[in-house]
């Protein structure tokens, strides 16, 4: 029979090795039913080492371990990574900002809580080891070391602040070239942005999703698709997506520019113009729709303050839902939003001139999405977890709602963009999706496009001037902001630079930071 010491041992070494299998699983992006192999590993060392038990030992030590606060930092890191793929310090600075309110990620908080108890557990399970094995005392000073230098959380706030001390912190800035229009068409296009939430062009690839893809390819027949755009820093959430392809910059976080460091933003961008500033200034009637709240993220904010007419979120489409009870956490469903936003562009098009919609779906965002009644109805049952499944039913909702637009007649003289905000965060399908390299979404017709496969090194940050091209405006040099046309023999950034060189700097910039935010202490807060 085991004695209790013996039993109280095995325990916390036990528990100990399965935080540390769940550390590197999670860390290499392998499955979790690894942890097991590193399980046994570790209780193979224990029992040899007799860790908690030493040859020579010497009576407990009532001491606190150095590591407590660098193993928790370690653990918060890890729950990042393992929700969403990637510790991202610029998303996490500017969601502190901007504001968390009204979120939809209210599945997460059972399992944010199960991360808490287990890292308590860790933590207990560890100060007891070093309390009662010596060896472990003088070990874990070096160990907090380590923790301390290779936590990813520590050391992307360290990058953050390198721009403070860098010999170039201008790189981006000598580059940026404001947004502006120089010579317009003699019959400006309607413009509709439909931005599918994380449903990005790796999703093509059959050999590993299947068919999941096909509506978005027939839409992709209709003009020009766009192949090789890639993710940069500072673009991979919903608002740094948005900003990315209709300013030309990175959503760089206000961070210490901000005038009042314990008060919301009251702007986004206040400092350049964008592609609702370029249309508004060229008559163009403007209005943003999407199910989730505008509280969240500084959405109403960035479109109130960018030449936005009409901003529409969850708590103005609700009263509308003909069931008022058919929502998901964050909003309003995609059959509903995408059915109120075919009666939105018709009242629109009867209005004389130019007009531009944008809206945002939630049926692909992760970890599982949010598949619809139609969806259900179409595919049949969901398991709770495929996010494959509502990657398709965010596709076949694009395409019936391209489609219900034409038949109404309002897709004439109108550019269409599809494209995804960013690609996708940590889901059910994440190993496939990080097997090889990733791309956007991004597919133009209308307005006289040809069909034609584009193959180009880009970003997000090259969709704005790329589209205004494709509306048959002028642009400076084929640029803005960052960005360089997609349609011109411009080269990207990324072309001339490569991704790897422009993500360092991106890191690094400290002028272009200062140039989107800089008048966020004189202007006056965007009106409800």
């Amino acid at each position: 029979m085991p004695t209790r010491t013996s039993l109280v041992r095995w325990l916390a070494l036990g528990f100990l090795g399965l935080c540390l299998g769940y550390a590197i699983t999670t860390v290499l992006a392998l499955t979790h039913f690894l942890s097991l192999a590193v399980l046994a590993a570790w209780l193979i060392l224990a029992w040899g080492f007799r860790w908690g038990v030493p040859p020579q030992a010497r009576p407990p030590v009532k001491v606190w371990p150095w590591c407590l606060l660098p193993l928790a930092l370690w653990w918060l890191a890890i729950y990042v990574t393992d929700s969403y793929g990637r510790v991202d310090i610029g998303a996490i600075l500017f969601h502190f900002q901007a504001g968390v309110a009204e979120h939809g990620g209210t599945g997460r908080i059972l399992i944010a809580i199960l991360h808490t108890l287990a890292g308590i557990l860790m933590l207990i399970a560890f100060t007891w080891l070093v309390r009662v094995d010596h060896r472990w005392r003088l070990l874990e000073r070096i160990l907090m070391l380590f923790l301390l230098a290779f936590n990813p959380l520590l050391f992307g706030f360290s990058r953050q602040g390198v721009a403070i001390v860098a010999e170039d912190g201008a790189w981006l800035d000598r580059r940026y070239i404001p947004p502006a229009i120089e010579a317009s068409p003699t019959s400006p296009p309607n413009l509709i942005i439909l931005y599918l939430e994380s449903i990005e062009g790796t999703y093509a690839d059959k050999s590993y999703f299947g068919d999941i893809y096909t509506d978005l390819d027939a839409l992709g027949e209709r003009g020009l698709v766009f192949k090789g755009v890639r993710q940069s820093e500072n673009t991979g959430w919903t608002m740094a997506g948005m900003i990315a392809s209709q300013c030309g910059t990175p959503l760089m976080p206000a961070g210490l520019i901000h005038d009042d460091q314990f008060e919301p933003l009251k702007h986004v961008l206040p400092g350049v113009n964008c592609l609702g500033d370029l249309l508004s200034a060229q008559g163009y009637r403007q209005l943003y729709m999407a199910g989730a709240s505008l509280e969240f993220a500084g959405k109403g904010l960035f479109y109130k303050g960018h030449g936005f007419d009409q901003v529409l979120g969850r708590h103005q489409l609700e009263p509308r839902l003909n069931d008022p009870a058919y929502l998901n956490s964050w909003g309003l469903n995609d059959d509903s939003l995408l059915d109120m936003a075919v009666e939105e562009v018709s009242d629109l098009a009867q209005k004389p001139g130019p007009f531009t919609f944008v809206t945002l779906t939630l049926s692909g965002h992760p970890p599982y999405g949010y598949p619809t009644r139609s969806c259900l109805e179409r595919q049949g049952e969901f398991d709770g977890v495929d996010i494959l499944y509502s990657v398709e039913c965010s596709a076949w909702l694009a395409r019936r709602f391209i489609e219900q637009l034409e038949s109404r007649g309002l897709l004439e003289n109108t550019l269409v963009v599809v494209a995804s905000d960013h690609l996708s965060m940590k889901n059910s399908a994440w190993l496939q999706l990080i097997a090889g390299p990733r791309e956007n979404t991004l597919i133009m017709f209308g307005n006289g496009l040809p069909q034609k496969v584009i193959h180009r090194e880009a970003t997000t940050m090259d969709i704005l001037p790329t589209l205004l091209e494709a509306m048959g405006f002028t642009i400076p040099s084929h640029r803005a902001g960052l960005g360089a046309s997609l349609l011109s023999p411009a080269q990207t950034l990324v072309e001339r630079h490569g991704l790897e060189t422009l993500d360092t700097r991106m890191l690094e910039e400290r002028e272009l930071q200062l140039r989107l935010w800089q008048e966020i202490q004189d202007k006056p807060a965007a009106k409800d």
